[in-house]
């Protein structure tokens, strides 16, 4: 055998041998789940084998049920502050009182004159509640009102009056009300600012007053902003675990956001037919099932359908992945079940031989040269 015989054989042993090392010099093209979590259905560490406490979580009902669960209570704990009980309309600063005495046409005086003007900010004739709280009224003096509806009001200036008057008929209502506001943001068709009256404002009142919720509104991210702290609410969670938006009472000065789809996406990655972002359903809620339906499901030819994973918070403190064996006649009722959250990674995996195939073609022009060479230099 000539010399340069052997050196074109020896290119060639060295060649194949690259290839079919490949899989290994190539990192990050292919998830390997451990035999225990396939097996056993529980939980892997992958702290040895890639240096990162992350565990991976095999999807079953029992972990369905424990995140349905999880998602109850939780609704139950964040938002159980929010419930009140809607009572009678409070006077307060701002507000514009209308105080009659039937029978008594000389007290009608201390209404004043109608007013002309057409701003909404300008008080209408009545008896304007000052910054303390109080109204002047003839025979009654100083009465403190902020804080008190309007039949307690009436009480009070039918006591103190009827030391002039022989049981005088009081009518109390309010003609202006100025005092409360509430402020609603975001995906609404009428953002803006809500003055509070005798109807109850509730969460349900408030996105109502304010349009209704736009096509791409997040019912599942409402954030409710109350002094210092923020009240997440998920509308679709309330409302499957039995709450009505109604419970939840809001004050005044309370602010009202809700968030768009947009910002709370899934990303669809691998062996999928149209990988791409998927957006939640109108009222916040995406399956896993969904989101890889929009993704025009697994791609028959390149897709290890036992390799299909889901990655949680990864930018957080807590990752957590889960995975699901897509072969199992089971695995798209546990899709359907399965919810997904915000800026969830879901992954599907490549083939063995798929991989082969890619680090293949990157080594085929290498071939093709060494080839080449070889019959020129023979």
């Amino acid at each position: 055998m000539s010399l340069m015989n052997m050196r074109n054989r020896l290119l060639m042993l060295m060649m194949i041998t690259a290839v079919l090392s490949a899989c290994s010099m190539v990192p990050g093209q292919r998830m390997v789940t451990p035999p225990t979590v396939a097996q056993s259905g529980g939980e892997y560490s992958a702290e040895k084998a890639q240096g990162v406490p992350v565990p991976i979580t095999d999807i079953n009902l029992n972990l369905i049920h424990q995140m349905k669960a999880s998602a109850a209570q939780q609704v139950s704990t964040e938002t159980q502050s929010l419930f009140g009980k809607r009572g009678p309309y409070q006077i307060g600063p701002g507000d514009v009182l209308q105080i009659t005495v039937w029978d008594h046409p000389e007290l009608a005086a201390a209404l004043g004159q109608p007013n002309q003007s057409t701003a909404t900010s300008d008080a209408v004739a009545g008896f304007l509640v000052d910054e303390q709280g109080n109204v002047q009224f003839p025979y009654a003096g100083t009465v403190h009102v902020a804080g008190l509806n309007v039949e307690q009001i009436q009480r009070i200036v039918v006591s103190r009056i009827s030391k002039v008057y022989k049981s005088p008929e009081v009518t109390v209502r309010v003609a202006s009300f100025r005092s409360g506001t509430v402020y609603v943001d975001g995906e609404v068709r009428l953002p803006g600012a809500l003055t509070m009256n005798d109807i109850p404002m509730t969460l349900t009142e408030a996105v109502g007053r304010a349009g209704g919720y736009t096509a791409n509104a997040d019912q599942s991210q409402v954030e409710l902003v109350r002094g210092d702290k923020t009240y997440p609410i998920n509308v679709s969670e309330m409302i499957r675990t039995g709450h009505s938006p109604n419970e939840v009472v809001l004050k005044s000065g309370d602010l009202v956001r809700v968030s768009s789809r947009d910002e709370h996406g899934v990303y669809l990655m691998g062996e999928v037919n149209k990988p791409a972002t998927i957006m939640p359903m109108r009222n916040g809620t995406l399956t896993l099932a969904e989101a890889l339906s929009q993704a025009g499901s697994l791609n028959p030819n390149t897709a290890e359908a036992q390799q299909l994973f889901v990655i949680r918070d990864s930018t957080g403190d807590n990752p957590q992945i889960y995975h699901l064996d897509a072969t199992s006649p089971v695995s798209m009722v546990l899709a359907n079940q399965f919810y997904l959250q915000p800026k969830d990674v879901v992954y599907v995996d490549n083939g063995a031989l798929v991989k082969f195939n890619r680090v293949l073609n990157l080594f085929l022009p290498a071939i093709n040269a060494g080839l080449t060479a070889a019959i020129v230099t023979k």
